[in-house]
């Protein structure tokens, strides 16, 4: 027996059948508060809001992992008054839904590089971490200050070094070893790499997103602008998931 819902589209989703892993790529926040003759910075506040009723209904639906694509490395090149305000989000953020996530059993963790963040920014996360650090349930993996290239730099460097210190030979290097030294390597080993990826605003690319984990995963792209995506809309992505048959290389 299992548990479905009919959308406007009358697609079935089975829970038994939802993505351990999504990735979420929460674009058109900006365009969304144009549309509205608001400043840019209002559709990214509108995205906090979307960002947790998503995670909520992932948690109940039985999501593992929620990577959420929140600030790129080529992201400091906007407006400095926004990014500023970007920054402040997860202050915002973690103040403002922790305690409702918490509740929810989810844990934040995040990845990305820190150094380049204000401190109190650093502060929020570290005090979200700090703060669902015991919860079992779906990880909130924050992708911040993040970039799929030098991810993969980051990783080839450590494991070059590693050889150059004789502690492995090149012959060792394989595809768990490199996964081994990417920042998802925190995950459990079963979802470090989505299934699903969802873009939202009607973008066609991955913009530098998990280059390595995404090469099998389904590709998901919405019009929906980031602050209009919902509970309603999380399950039709996954409806649409659940009609694509995945051979991974087979047949």
């Amino acid at each position: 027996m299992f548990t479905f819902f009919k959308s406007q589209k009358q697609k079935e989703v089975h829970l038994d059948q939802v993505p351990k892993h999504i990735g979420i790529i929460m674009d058109g926040n900006g365009r969304w508060a144009k549309k509205r003759m608001q400043p840019r910075v209002m559709g990214h506040k509108a995205g906090m809001d979307a960002l947790q009723r998503v995670t909520i209904e992932a948690s109940n639906l039985g999501v593992k992992v929620l990577t959420v694509y929140a600030f790129s490395t080529e992201n400091w090149s906007r407006p400095e008054d926004e990014v500023a305000f970007i920054m402040n989000l997860p202050v915002e953020f973690f103040d403002k839904y922790v305690p409702e996530l918490h509740k929810n059993n989810v844990r934040v963790q995040m990845i990305g590089d820190s150094s380049r963040l204000p401190k109190d920014t650093i502060d929020a996360m570290t005090r979200a971490l700090e703060t669902t650090k015991h919860n079992s349930g779906l990880v909130l993996n924050f992708a911040l200050n993040y970039g799929g290239r030098a991810e993969i730099t980051e990783a080839m460097k450590a494991i070059a070094q590693d050889v150059l210190d004789a502690k492995i030979n090149p012959g060792d290097i394989t595809e768990d070893l490199i996964s081994n030294h990417l920042m998802t390597n925190h995950l459990p080993y079963l979802y470090r790499d989505p299934d699903l990826v969802i873009r939202t605003s009607g973008e066609l690319r991955t913009s530098n997103f998990l280059p390595w984990q995404i090469a099998y995963s389904e590709l998901y792209f919405t019009d929906k602008m980031w602050p209009d995506f919902d509970e309603l809309a999380l399950k039709e992505a996954i409806a649409e998931f659940n009609q694509r048959h995945r051979r991974f290389g087979g047949v």
